[in-house]
């Protein structure tokens, strides 16, 4: 069962990084936009240039997206595990000590999976693998033209 389990965690954490970057993008479209609920769920829109919100905002729609499309993922990951370490230690933890206590549940997950992300890279379905395939079979094709003869 271990052995299934290992060839298929490649799949597993594509899909991962797919869902944790859709829900981030959620996020900060809700931000942004007003749309799915607005932001804080009233419906409404965070001022733009407002700090530290909408900077927040922004990192979860494109790091969200960058993310969700596995296209620089590990660096994409690092930005928006910053984002949400400093969400939780700036915003939530001051008003208690525990996520549950503090509300900071949400960015303390985003911060984690993020973190993880950055240390594995995107898995399979990544766009970041499609262009390193090519790259590394182009660079191989021009090191076999490359390599002189022997006479």
């Amino acid at each position: 069962m271990s052995e299934r389990l290992n060839s298929a965690q490649p799949y597993a954490l594509g899909l991962f990084r797919m869902v944790v970057g859709l829900l981030f993008a959620c996020h900060g479209a809700a931000s942004l936009f007003g749309v799915l609920g607005g932001a804080s769920g009233t419906g409404g829109t965070i001022d733009s240039g407002t700090w530290p919100g909408w900077y927040a905002a922004v990192i979860q729609l494109v790091g969200g997206s960058i993310v969700m499309l596995g296209l620089g993922t590990r660096a994409a990951a690092v930005v928006s595990s910053g984002s949400m370490a400093y969400a939780y230690f700036k915003v939530h933890q001051p008003d208690a000590l525990w996520p549950m206590e503090n509300g900071g549940e949400a960015s303390a997950m985003f911060c984690w999976a993020f973190l993880l992300l950055a240390f594995t890279g995107s898995g399979a379905f990544g766009l970041d693998r499609l262009f390193t395939r090519r790259t590394s079979g182009q660079e191989h094709a021009a090191a076999e033209r490359q390599t002189p003869v022997a006479a």
